[in-house]
């Protein structure tokens, strides 16, 4: 399956709520999402308003096809995270949402060099990015902690980066990373704990899915 290069919008259309994969513009009124919240398709509109039973598996597909369009995950690649996340000790739904969150375009996002996801991800493949001194330009590398995510030196003169200055501190960093403004580097920390990943997912319905 390739990946998805449509309308962002529709995506959050379908799952019926904001998954702000368009960075500053979903805050904003310019959001097509404020003009238009019920899903799309020709019988969108009449879909939202007419009452229909949800089964208990278009519940968990529903809430998996969320997180893998939140993190911009296809699906062969979500599943093996899923399996990576039973093999890990505690519970696999927390596990699974530690893995998305500590992929490099993710910390990039949260550590608020981008955007969007989709931003940080294409970042990222340009190689503007280090991980521990070493260039890395592959989104899905996942830190760890005491790792060392910096913007190559070569990359800091670069137009987006100066501008990118100006906006850092508007985000809040999460806890589990620290940041250094002047270096244009973050720190992981350690591994994020549920409480500290803002993503409205209910990750049991995920492990559900899975378990059928």
């Amino acid at each position: 399956m390739a990946r998805y290069i449509g309308p962002s919008c529709k995506l959050c259309r379908r799952e019926g709520m904001k998954l702000y994969l368009k960075g500053e513009k979903c805050y904003t009124e310019k959001c097509p999402f404020e003009r238009r919240s019920y899903p799309p398709g020709q019988h969108g509109k009449e879909a939202s308003f007419r009452r229909r039973r949800v089964t208990d598996y278009a519940m968990q597909l529903r809430e998996k096809q969320k997180a893998r369009r939140i993190y911009g995950v296809l699906e062969r690649q979500f599943r093996r995270y899923f399996h990576e996340a039973e093999r890990r000790s505690g519970l696999t739904g927390e596990n699974l949402l530690t893995v998305l969150e500590t992929r490099l375009d993710n910390v990039v996002y949260r550590l608020g060099l981008a955007d969007s996801r989709a931003q940080a991800r294409q970042l990222v493949q340009h190689g503007h990015f280090t991980v521990n001194g070493r260039k890395t330009n592959i989104p899905s590398f996942l830190v760890r902690p005491s790792d060392l995510v910096s913007v190559r030196p070569e990359s800091r003169r670069k137009e987006y980066f100066k501008e990118r200055r100006e906006l850092l501190g508007k985000r809040e960093v999460p806890a589990w990373l620290s940041f250094d403004e002047e270096a244009l580097s973050g720190r992981v920390l350690a591994l994020p704990a549920r409480q500290e990943i803002d993503v409205p997912v209910e990750e049991q319905l995920i492990v559900e899915f899975y378990s059928r």
